[in-house]
């Protein structure tokens, strides 16, 4: 297999025709990629998107649905599609329709170069000022937290190597931290400008609460060693974040599971 997408679905059953649609029709007049699998991955979706991704695989036979008994979150619905997927190349994308796949032919390209991995720096952003705003404080937290360069912008279109998908799969926390996880696996990184789109229905999923949560699983699971020389900033968001975590958790029960799957399109036989 030459590529798998791997993509988390929440609440978008009215985007999924275009999207499944617009990948198709990008991948097929791709020369490069011969075999390819579409992995969509229904986040306990409050919507029909299970059922329009059942539709969806019956269509297509590119398309690998999964259904997760309980809500997990983004990165543990990539960690199942990552257990789930055989591409020598995989790239993860969101459902929304801001991701064009007509980047991923500059994604593969970068790894063809050598890299282990390609993250796409957004151009023209779509997204409201506040996550804007939002986006750019990660990027500070994450840097401190994980020792990251601050020109690495992580972000959820990205593209990485079959090996670095066999080393995030080693980690067996149901606290997911993806581009932790890669950071720790490689520093052969890349990063390339793409378009960005405006979501054209439904509203984002993405919350401040959700960032925090985040946050908080990036400063348990990955405490780099040696720390940058700003110790003390990094105590500081480090202790500030426990603290909101243990609030959150008096109203959120945690899953000690990293994902469990209770529905598949497909079976395992060829998923070589």
């Amino acid at each position: 297999m030459d590529l798998s997408l791997v993509i988390p679905v929440y609440n978008s059953d009215e985007l999924l025709d275009k999207l499944v649609n617009n990948i198709i029709d990008s991948l097929n007049s791709n020369t490069s990629i011969k075999t390819y699998e579409i992995l969509l991955i229904d986040d306990k979706s409050l919507d029909e998107s299970w059922k329009k991704i059942k539709s969806l695989s019956n269509k297509f036979d590119v398309i690998k649905g999964i259904k997760l008994r309980d809500n997990f979150g983004q990165h543990n619905a990539i960690m199942c599609g990552l257990n789930e997927c055989s591409g020598k190349y995989i790239i993860t994308m969101d459902d929304d329709l801001q991701h064009h796949p007509t980047s991923i032919q500059k994604l593969l390209q970068e790894l063809d170069k050598g890299n282990d991995v390609c993250y796409t720096k957004y151009l023209n952003r779509q997204h409201a000022l506040w996550k804007k705003f939002v986006s750019w404080l990660n990027n500070i937290v994450s840097s401190y937290l994980l020792n990251k360069p601050f020109n690495i912008y992580m972000s959820s279109y990205r593209a990485f190597v079959k090996s670095v998908a066999n080393e995030i799969i080693k980690y067996k926390g149901s606290r997911i931290y993806i581009d932790g996880l890669i950071l720790k696996a490689t520093n052969k990184i890349s990063i390339i400008p793409v378009q960005h789109y405006k979501r054209e229905k439904g509203e984002s999923n993405y919350t401040f609460i959700k960032l925090i949560s985040l946050w908080s699983d990036m400063a348990t699971t990955f405490p780099y060693k040696p720390l940058r020389p700003a110790t003390l900033v990094r105590i500081i968001i480090f202790t500030n974040i426990l603290l909101f975590r243990k609030f959150l958790s008096i109203f959120k029960t945690q899953k000690n599971e990293q994902f469990i799957i209770e529905e598949k399109t497909y079976s395992n036989i060829n998923n070589v």
